[in-house]
């Protein structure tokens, strides 16, 4: 590799539902982190690694910033927020094109001064009038020192090269951290883990409140195929015929499409057996959410 290579970690932050698992997932060109309509999604902080000739990028998808509620669960995603902040060289504040609100305005504050931040205007095909970008981002630029002003469009791959290159050139040199064939650092079980609880918000997210989490409880993989068995983790017994809809129609259509994903993902066929526990309190303990694998 050059002289000149650039390896480093790049935080993508912002308030919740702004799409920054989306930008994440498409800079990579893969799913690494989940994705649905409903904020909160992100509850880990997730490294997915891109390398490219002469430059290596650890995204650092973090939770969105929580400022409604309190809770355990809500406390524990502000921490990995904050802490990512303190650590990374770059950092990607994401914003929704032509939408400003409290929780944006929130941020500001969190946004560190001695790392380089880059504003990525998010979803600006979704923009009624292109007219209207430059007088949001003069008002968002006055509040604070952004490195640089990327609009993209995480959905429609719309600029992320250019977003790229002005990570790029803000990363340290330095060796890469991972092979270049590494796409996370997290072990496969998290990631299938997340795969059927993004299927769960996609499809019942409306119903459902947050308490409610997937471990995966059984695993036995060879060159033939895997058998995996995971447990869904609800709070309340009334959250149980939400999750399995009438005749089970939900849970069956849970488990088909995260099996399709869990498929592509392995490369060999997969038996998905997936089912339901409920703990009650679980989200406001923090014991228990490091016992379920939380940060």
């Amino acid at each position: 590799m050059s002289e000149s290579f650039r390896c480093g970690f790049v935080a993508v932050v912002g308030r919740p539902n702004v799409g920054k698992s989306t930008l994440a997932n498409a800079l990579i060109g893969t799913k690494i982190s989940i994705v649905s309509r409903k904020a909160q999604t992100t509850r880990h902080r997730i490294h997915a690694v891109l390398t490219r000739d002469y430059d290596q990028f650890v995204f650092v998808d973090t939770p969105g910033f929580q400022t409604r509620h309190g809770g355990a669960m809500n406390r524990m995603m502000n921490r990995v927020v904050t802490q990512a902040l303190a650590e990374v060289d770059v950092v990607v504040h994401v914003v929704e094109a032509g939408k400003w609100s409290a929780g944006d305005e929130q941020m500001l504050p969190l946004l560190p001064q001695g790392h380089p931040v880059i504003l990525a205007v998010n979803k600006v095909d979704m923009l009624k009038s292109k007219n209207d970008l430059f007088p949001y981002v003069s008002r968002i630029t006055a509040q604070f020192p952004y490195a640089a002003v990327v609009p993209v469009s995480a959905l429609r791959t719309v600029q992320l090269d250019v977003l790229l290159d002005e990570i790029g050139t803000r990363l340290p040199e330095g060796e890469a951290m991972f092979e270049a064939d590494t796409l996370t650092d997290r072990p496969v079980r998290f990631i299938v883990a997340e795969l059927i609880r993004e299927k769960i918000f996609r499809l019942v997210g409306d119903e459902l409140p947050y308490g409610c989490t997937v471990v995966i409880e059984q695993w036995e993989e060879n060159a033939e195929g895997a058998r995996i068995a995971a447990c869904v983790v609800i709070e309340r017994e009334g959250h149980r015929p939400i999750l399995l809809g009438a005749g089970g129609r939900h849970m069956k259509r849970i488990a088909t499409e995260a099996r399709q994903d869990i498929v592509k993902l392995l490369e060999k066929p997969v038996f998905l057996d997936v089912y339901i526990k409920v703990r009650k309190g679980w989200s406001d303990r923090e014991a228990s959410l490091r016992e379920l694998g939380y940060e």
